[in-house]
């Protein structure tokens, strides 16, 4: 026989609403009930309906992550973070996948039943938080952003990496730097772009058109961008990568050919994967506190869900250079 919450009234002595309330953990029910009821359901077995939760608060609590940069390697280290966070916070974490951000996606997220949306690969164009705002979904942006509404974010602050990242390379005797940078139109290839450049500034480096390299941030684009440079008659002997899986491909090119790192070119790549110290790579990075930052991307958005009239807000996580063995001297 299926344990009803009837069942776990009668034997905690309350009332069949205020089970639903004290396993909610709501406010108005004293503490020492809560704990009744808390036994008694553990006694009992009984496991509350998502169904009937939703039915009487209007909530699935059920929250959207949509990934659309499908080749991105950085992605999946994002989901494990955000699916303990909203656990602890009482919340599913459901996982979209989509190979497009428009309004065919924004429709799919709308009628999924979903009391908010993580997004994590929108692009500045997008028209998907256009979207969920008109319809009244909540949203949080994670990582990159979009200029076609302004809503709660978390997101890495540059600035301070690269600063590092230009200090240590000029320190290194390198002048001929050139970049292999993410699509323009991510947030994030146009912030690391523009922190890279009035950071190599400072030391009055720029970069040349030629020594620029953009694409999808995948190690095609850094393998690519890579061979191309190595081609040219006077090659750069420093390439700064738009992220970590672009800087592996730039790796792979480089053994490729034949030349060291960094004896011959240093490479510095971008958010410090778990892969990045890895013995075999270890690479020099810009890091960041990736699992801090999705949780409060995730905090974020469940705070717009309970509280939908608060001021946007704007979390940036500082950024450091993490020195490994991929940048040295030039020779």
């Amino acid at each position: 026989m299926t344990v009803t919450s009837r069942d776990v009234a009668q034997l905690a002595g309350v009332s069949q609403p205020t089970v639903s309330r004290a396993l909610r953990d709501d406010p108005r029910v004293s503490e020492a009930t809560k704990v009744r009821v808390r036994q008694a359901a553990a006694r009992l077995g009984y496991v509350p309906s998502d169904v009937g939760r939703a039915l009487s608060s209007g909530r699935t609590r059920r929250i959207g992550l949509l990934l659309t940069d499908l080749e991105n390697q950085f992605y999946p280290h994002i989901i494990a973070p955000a699916f303990h966070q909203l656990e602890s916070l009482g919340y599913q974490l459901m996982l979209h996948t989509e190979a497009a951000d428009n309004d065919v996606v924004a429709e799919r997220l709308i009628s999924n039943g979903l009391d908010g949306v993580l997004l994590a690969t929108s692009t500045i164009d997008s028209v998907v938080p256009l979207r969920l705002r008109d319809r009244g979904l909540p949203f949080a942006y994670f990582n990159r952003t979009s200029t076609a509404v302004h809503a709660d974010s978390a997101v890495v602050n540059p600035l301070r990496g690269m600063d590092e990242a230009a200090a240590a390379l000029i320190e290194c005797g390198h002048r001929r730097i050139a970049a292999i940078l993410g699509p323009a139109n991510t947030s994030t290839a146009i912030n690391r772009e523009n922190a890279l450049r009035e950071a190599l500034a400072h030391h009055g480096v720029s970069i040349p058109a030629h020594y620029v390299h953009r694409g999808p941030f995948d190690t095609a684009t850094g393998q690519a961008g890579t061979q191309r440079f190595l081609e040219m008659a006077e090659p750069p002997t420093a390439i700064i990568c738009g992220n970590d899986v672009v800087a592996f491909g730039a790796l792979n090119a480089a053994r490729s050919a034949g030349v060291d790192v960094p004896g011959d070119v240093s490479i510095v790549g971008f958010d410090d994967l778990p892969s990045a110290a890895w013995p075999i790579i270890r690479l020099t990075t810009i890091a960041y506190d990736l699992d801090a930052m999705v949780r409060r991307a995730v905090e974020l958005l469940v705070d717009r869900i309970e509280n939908p009239q608060r001021p946007v807000e704007e979390s940036a996580f500082e950024s450091r250079l993490v020195m490994r063995d991929t940048l040295g001297h030039i020779r």
